[in-house]
């Protein structure tokens, strides 16, 4: 079903709702047209060959990495690994792609144990510039999901025996662990 199909069907129930005296106000249009649209919208990860998809998944844990590729786009410059996205995809595609999109193959293809080791990003703790970023190694030796916010947290043991806790793991802190 196209969107401007989804559109029509949505347009004919609100009219209904009216013609029963039950008139929807706009805040509750627009929940039910989101809700429809995320509900019915597939991940555009899914037309990558798995190559392609790792190669996204790694490019994007920089936090500006559509920003990047447009740069390369604008300025005619080869975005080496990710120039498939412009020769096969386009700008659209990757406008296209949110971080729930990436979060959700990401989630699936890595799972953290007790017991693995991991590399975490010095832009974890402090303000870092991309050049800038390091990566130490550490192991991972508490999981626990908090319950109230539902995100994971991960406690990790460095080389020296300090130890950290990353908040939102899998969410938001994604890009700062390899």
């Amino acid at each position: 079903m196209s969107e401007f199909d989804f559109d029509s069907l949505l347009q004919k129930a609100f009219e209904q709702c009216e013609r029963l005296g039950h008139p929807l106000d706009a805040d509750q249009k627009e929940i039910l047209r989101s809700t429809l649209q995320q509900e019915t919208r597939s991940n555009p990860l899914t037309q990558l060959t798995e190559e392609q998809r790792q190669a996204v998944l790694q490019f994007a844990q920089q936090s500006d990495w559509k920003t990047s590729l447009l740069n390369d786009w604008l300025q005619n410059r080869n975005s080496g690994a990710m120039q498939f996205i412009r020769d096969q995809y386009g700008l659209s595609w990757l406008n296209s792609v949110t971080a729930e999109d990436l979060a959700a193959y990401r989630d699936q293809e890595t799972r953290l144990n007790i017991g693995d080791r991991i590399e975490v990003s010095n832009a974890l703790w402090e303000w870092v510039q991309a050049d800038d970023q390091e990566w130490y190694t550490c192991i991972v030796i508490g999981l626990s999901e908090s319950d109230s916010s539902q995100q994971t947290r991960c406690t990790i043991r460095f080389d020296n025996g300090q130890e950290y806790e990353i908040q939102g793991v899998y969410d938001w802190n994604r890009s700062n662990w390899r």
